[in-house]
């Protein structure tokens, strides 16, 4: 993982109002907490740190310049305003070179699992220890060929040099079933709608066509 340079300026003013003020000013609000001091309020200039955050994903590693020192800040959470699409917030934990960090990195499915299957994710992050500098951005587990009733837990998945498993062995991860049937889709979605009450009023042409075919079984019954 490499880490994005950025020159953050120390902040003294806190509150809603400040932070409505920063973002105005297209920077955004942080916060650097760890190593047992004070936690460290900053602002950051907004384009730059979400470029940062989008190619280097959730738990991006920025280098932060503050008052002319560096210190390294791992990303561990980005509040963000959905509406208006800006970073509200970030909060960060100082970090060192060799220090080991405690990490939930995403968890991608690769290939294509055996015909008429679905692959589900039960688990989309995998609880890790890292180096901080060497977090993954994400863990690959491959569904290559992979038939339903497979379930490949925690403990089976194979992790990048370096990283070791925090989460449970034994937690599922990634659930290969079978896909469903559009006769098997029809019969559940009418289940649920005879459960909810809901009841289809037949159109005219379904009620002519039911008609000509009673008509039909009727005349044949006639001609026996």
């Amino acid at each position: 993982m490499t880490s994005e340079k950025i020159t953050a300026e120390t902040r003294t003013e806190f509150g809603k109002g400040a932070a409505r003020r920063i973002r105005r000013e297209s920077k955004i609000p942080a916060v650097i907490y760890g190593h047992g001091s004070d936690a460290t309020h900053v602002t950051l200039p907004g384009h730059e740190t979400m470029m940062a955050l989008k190619h280097h994903g959730q738990n991006a590693l920025l280098e932060l310049t503050i008052d002319g020192k560096t210190q390294l800040a791992l990303t561990k959470q980005v509040q963000v305003d959905h509406i208006h699409r800006v970073i509200e917030h970030i909060d960060f934990v100082a970090v060192k070179v060799g220090e080991k960090v405690t990490v939930d990195v995403p968890v991608v499915t690769v290939g294509d699992a055996a015909p008429d299957t679905l692959v589900t994710l039960e688990n989309s992050d995998l609880t890790v220890e890292a180096e901080a500098t060497h977090v993954p951005e994400s863990i690959e587990v491959s569904v290559e060929g992979v038939e339903a009733g497979t379930i490949i837990t925690a403990g089976e998945i194979t992790l990048p040099e370096g990283v070791t498993l925090v989460a449970d062995p034994e937690s599922q991860v990634v659930n290969v079933a079978a896909a469903q049937t559009a006769a098997q889709l029809e019969a559940e979605l009418e289940a649920a709608e005879a459960e909810a009450g809901i009841v289809h009023e037949e159109s005219d042409a379904a009620i002519a066509e039911a008609a000509e075919e009673a008509a039909a079984e009727a005349e044949a019954t006639e001609a026996e």
